[in-house]
């Protein structure tokens, strides 16, 4: 079975985006992105090339991807596959500047 490895910041913003979406429109909403997300990281795992490839100064994050939480598409997820699964690098909102926050040439 393919393993999920997740960065701290990584869990930082899944908590983020639950209290928001707990506080912003529903605690059921909230649970439901959690879900989501936990299954797309299931199935990046199982497939880990099906993410769109990402150009990036930091040659530790050259092989980065990007993929989008199923049923929250403006929610971003940004990984490295790896042998044995994927590691989440972060979780990101479409709308904010992931171009700066992850380094992107």
């Amino acid at each position: 079975m393919p393993r999920i490895f997740q960065h701290e910041q990584a869990r930082r913003d899944l908590v983020e985006y639950f209290i928001y979406l707990a506080e912003n429109s529903s605690i059921e909403t909230a649970e439901r992105f959690l879900t989501s997300a936990e299954i797309s990281f299931n199935e990046l795992a199982k497939n880990p090339l099906i993410g769109s490839a990402l150009t990036l100064r930091s040659p530790e994050l050259s092989s980065m991807r990007k993929w989008c939480v199923n049923d929250f598409n403006n929610i971003l997820i940004f990984y490295i596959p790896r042998h044995d699964g994927i590691s989440v690098v972060r979780v990101i909102h479409a709308a904010q500047d992931w171009w700066s926050i992850l380094g992107i040439q």
